[in-house]
């Protein structure tokens, strides 16, 4: 989740022109509770019930642009397409962090709920599939819609438990991200992650979800408020056909956590598929690199064969992970 941990594109992995170059039409959103939200629709001009509309869920901390070539990509493949910041960030930024009260269930409960509500309302009868980004994979199951997801795909998606971290990253991780980071917070109020070039600046709450270090999500602070007050999360309301993919070079996406955050998903039909950077002929991809559209031609066909038909095409890279 760390931007700087992002490869720098080789001279083969340039950004590519994307097929429209449409922008998104921004729009403002309030979510559930009443905060405005910002953040930008691709819609086609002639509304048709059978076109599927794809909300796109960002990472934590990453602004909603991050995914715009993504979006676009989406957009000339015939779908309508949603991006949004959650609160606290980019679009959906207030003028001051301290005292926000943001935190990673905020994000999916209330701000990515706010979305599956406006894609109902804007887009009547389409088909609603979603697409998550590490964290964002976690919010797809937060909202308490999530029955009207059709597909989802998610790309490194998990809660950061520190244990499921790769071995050979694991213990910088943990002190830049379970100590230096809620160290930071309470020194500012808030995550200043732009000044240190690590992230969009982040709300506290959702700084102290993030760096406790428990395998569980109820025991997260957020997820213990919500487990206390309802007995249960949101995630087994999802019934959707759901790919899960993660990158064998990915510190953060190890079989382990995508699995943990997959077992969540108790109502849907769960596929992991595992890529490593050779199976598409790169060195490396990482975490964040999926959504740059140098791999426009190889790792973007994937998610839309999945948000088209719910299957894997079969000369997709890498392989499927067994699932207890």
């Amino acid at each position: 989740m760390n931007l700087q941990d992002m490869p720098s594109l080789a001279p083969t992995q340039l950004e590519l022109p994307l097929p429209t170059g449409t922008p998104g039409e921004s729009f403002n959103e309030p979510a559930t509770d009443g905060f405005i939200l910002g953040g930008f629709t691709w819609r086609h001009a002639n509304q048709d019930s059978t076109r599927p509309v794809v909300i796109i869920n960002a990472a934590t901390s990453v602004r909603c642009r991050h995914y715009s070539r993504f979006a676009d990509y989406l957009f000339a493949n015939g779908f309508d397409v949603i991006t949004y910041d959650y609160r606290g960030i980019g679009e959906s930024r207030p003028a001051s962090l301290k005292g926000l009260k943001a935190s990673w269930s905020d994000w999916g409960m209330l701000d990515f709920e706010a979305m599956l509500q406006r894609a109902q309302r804007e887009f009547p009868q389409q088909p609603i599939n979603v697409v998550g980004h590490s964290f964002g994979g976690c919010a797809a199951g937060l909202g308490t819609s999530g029955h009207v997801i059709r597909r989802l795909v998610t790309v490194g998606a998990q809660f950061a438990y520190w244990r499921d971290y790769a071995p050979a990253h694991r213990w910088r991780m943990f002190a830049k991200w379970h100590v230096v980071m809620p160290l930071m917070t309470m020194l500012y109020g808030y995550f200043p992650g732009k000044r240190l070039g690590w992230l969009e600046d982040t709300p506290a709450g959702v700084v102290r979800d993030w760096s406790m270090p428990s395998a569980r999500y109820e025991k997260r602070p957020s997820g213990r408020v919500i487990h206390a007050k309802n007995s249960q999360f949101p995630f087994a309301n999802v019934t959707a056909q759901t790919l899960a993919i993660s990158l064998s070079d990915d510190p953060y996406g190890t079989i382990s956590a995508i699995e943990r955050l997959l077992g969540y998903f108790t109502g849907s039909t769960n596929t992991h598929l595992r890529i490593a950077p050779e199976d598409i002929g790169e060195e490396e991809v990482g975490h964040f690199a999926f959504f740059r559209s140098a791999y426009q031609a190889t790792l973007w066909p994937i998610a839309l064969s999945w948000l088209q038909t719910g299957e894997l095409a079969p000369d997709t890279p890498g392989r499927r992970v067994p699932r207890s």
